[in-house]
């Protein structure tokens, strides 16, 4: 639920998959019903339709994704959803009318408040089915020092999740090598508390210091850089280091 243009649509498309659920988008509820009334009455009628074809899916066994405006308490109490998902990216949709009877809702389950929605679809669907960790199946690999693991890292793990779903984090062994103050547990879990969200798919472990990757002819894997926009890249986890101590929170 959220205003017209908030991307409760787009993120419907990735989530649907995800959950194997069923999609009824709006639009094409009215379209089918050819009910296009907005007024009070339009709204609740909507409301009650869109409920009935979500129970008549779940009669068969599916799970279902809703998205609509859904702008009024009225109009959630008819739908009664299992699951609300508040998409809140934006403050105003291009509908005036909307605007103004639209009220926050006051209880939701998950509140979505970045138009990123490939990783929102999957902290959702995490949340209603957790993920279950699978060795075969295909898996990224993050490899580093994450000395420590910042906002650069952070942005860097959300792109590569993308690709397979789950991530091996491989954490290199160099406390006490150079300027590398932190030790695994540490590290670990600093990774564990920034990416919580994710939990299920992640796994850490700890690696020799490695500094060559080295293969065979055509062994299949992918090797490619992550390319992310300048002001990520040029975080430094030695200035922050730099900064911590000059902070006392590190000697």
């Amino acid at each position: 639920m959220g205003l017209p243009g908030a991307g409760k649509t787009t993120l419907a498309s990735k989530l649907v998959p995800l959950l194997k659920a069923k999609w009824l988008n709006a639009d094409e509820v009215r379209k089918e019903a050819n009910d296009w009334d907005f007024s009070d009455e339009g709204r609740k009628r909507q409301a009650k339709r869109m409920a009935e074809k979500a129970e008549k899916f779940k009669q068969d066994g599916f799970d279902v994704v809703a998205d609509f405006v859904c702008p009024t308490p009225k109009a959630r109490e008819l739908f009664n959803p299992d699951f609300i998902i508040w998409v809140d990216t934006i403050e105003k949709g291009r509908f005036e009318d909307t605007n103004k009877i639209f009220v926050k809702p006051e209880k939701y389950d998950s509140r979505v408040t970045e138009k990123n929605s490939e990783i929102w679809s999957i902290k959702i669907a995490d949340q209603i089915i957790p993920y279950k960790w699978d060795n075969r199946k295909p898996t990224a690999q993050m490899l580093g020092r994450w000395q420590p693991w910042h906002d650069g890292h952070q942005a860097l793990f959300e792109e590569i999740i993308k690709k397979t779903g789950q991530v091996n984090i491989m954490v290199r062994d160099v406390k006490g090598v150079g300027d590398n103050p932190f030790d695994f547990e540490t590290v670990k879990n600093n990774i564990e508390n920034a990416l919580k969200d994710f939990k299920n798919r992640i796994k850490i472990s700890l690696v020799p210091n490695i500094t060559n990757i080295c293969y065979g002819r055509g062994v299949g894997y992918k090797i490619e850089e992550v390319a992310l926009p300048k002001e990520i890249q040029e975080i430094s986890a030695t200035k922050i280091r730099d900064k911590m101590r000059k902070e006392g929170k590190l000697k």
